[in-house]
């Protein structure tokens, strides 16, 4: 169980119960808020309760907009972020700064009983540098550069990122939602 504090609304997450059991949903949806819909529509109509799921990927406008909402599958189905970093580091090669800039996306949709009640999200503008750097977070998070922090999201520490994140902006939206929503439970989440 995880807890979601934005200083107005605290609010206890779980897992759903027997989640490896439910049939898996497939994130085949051309934007990220579909897919989260999706999701949260699908594993809401197989339990009790709120659901809430997200969908999150990186944005190069330079690259038509891919990775996008295959970036977890962009460089094929097994392979590691080391292996998406440079297939999109490959093609940004010989990229000017301009056409560098990037931007996380988070969509996170809530769902009862087969209807979506919720779609919020979050985005956080950057940079591709042409390596990577850092140790920390995951994915695309060693090469994406925050001018104004002067670090990529592998260099952040937890509370640092979470404070300018995508996933941080959108979660804080889903609890201006959730304080304002009469609910007698709190959302599982698929993953």
């Amino acid at each position: 169980m995880a807890e979601l504090d934005s200083g107005r609304v605290r609010l206890a997450v779980e897992p759903l119960p027997s989640f490896s059991s439910f049939p898996e949903f497939a994130e085949n949806a051309p934007t990220f808020a579909e897919n989260a819909a999706g999701k949260a529509l699908h594993y809401s109509r197989l339990s009790d309760g709120l659901v809430f799921a997200d969908d999150s990927g990186l944005v190069v406008p330079a690259l038509g907009g891919a990775p996008g909402v295959r970036s977890a599958r962009y460089a094929g189905p097994t392979a590691t972020s080391a292996d998406r970093i440079a297939k999109v580091l490959a093609e940004l090669q010989g990229k000017t700064a301009a056409e560098r800039r990037a931007y996380f996306v988070c969509a996170i949709a809530v769902a009862r009983g087969g209807s979506v009640l919720a779609v919020v999200s979050g985005r956080v503008d950057g940079e591709l540098l042409d390596a990577a750097r850092g140790s920390s977070g995951f994915g695309y998070d060693p090469i994406f550069y925050m001018p104004e922090r002067n670090k990529t999201f592998a260099e952040l520490f937890g509370n640092e990122k979470n404070e300018i994140s995508h996933r941080g902006k959108a979660f804080r939206r889903l609890l201006a939602f959730w304080a304002s929503f009469p609910q007698a439970t709190p959302p599982a989440s698929p993953r």
